[in-house]
């Protein structure tokens, strides 16, 4: 007797939804998502309003894992300028393997380009407290301006993932030299 839960529908169509629209983008059809979750249009519209409120829904499900990801535990003991560093360190490890695509939540917003888009909107939050973290670290760390520091780690990290997932560039020893002489313009220790 098998003692494996089967996952519902609900929760299958968020799975489809996370893996076909970061391998082949926000564009998938309705078809091909309710295809690869095993379920009718007619329960996907029983159980989302729309493909853009399963998208948007897709992506508030991985939000946690995506922060797990890349941040150091709150409670760890490094300084601001390491906790930094790890979330950049993570990315590079990220970057490594085959089918990394780059930010979820960056490509989301670069394809719907809908700010007021449901997917949009879930992306744009995701990614202003990821820079709200680098903020709040460049302030702890000592930065001269942190929110200009923030603004600038946001750019490195987003145009880093963006180019690693569209294979443009290997990440691999790129990120220090990068970062270092940018926190250390900061004041950042």
């Amino acid at each position: 007797m098998s003692t494996e839960v089967k996952a519902s529908p609900r929760e299958r169509l968020l799975e489809a939804a996370a893996t076909l629209t970061y391998r082949d983008g926000v564009s998938i059809g309705v078809d091909a998502l309710c295809k690869a979750a095993g379920v009718s249009k007619r329960s996907m519209y029983q159980l989302f309003d729309s493909k853009d409120e399963l998208l948007a829904a897709s992506l508030e499900e991985r939000a946690s894992a995506f922060v797990a990801s890349l941040l150091p535990p709150a409670d760890d003991d490094r300084s601001p300028r390491e906790r930094i560093l790890h979330v950049f360190e993570q990315v590079e490890a990220q970057a490594e393997a085959p089918e990394f695509r780059g930010c979820r939540y960056l490509a989301v917003q670069i394809e719907l380009k809908d700010q007021n888009h449901p997917a949009s909107r879930v992306a744009h939050r995701i990614k202003a407290n990821l820079t709200a973290f680098f903020r709040d670290q460049a302030e702890r760390g000592g930065a001269g301006d942190p929110d200009l520091l923030a603004r600038q780690l946001s750019l490195v990290f987003d145009g880093a993932s963006a180019r690693a997932g569209i294979g443009a560039d290997n990440l691999t020893g790129l990120i220090a030299p990068t970062l270092v002489p940018l926190l250390d313009a900061a004041g950042v220790h």
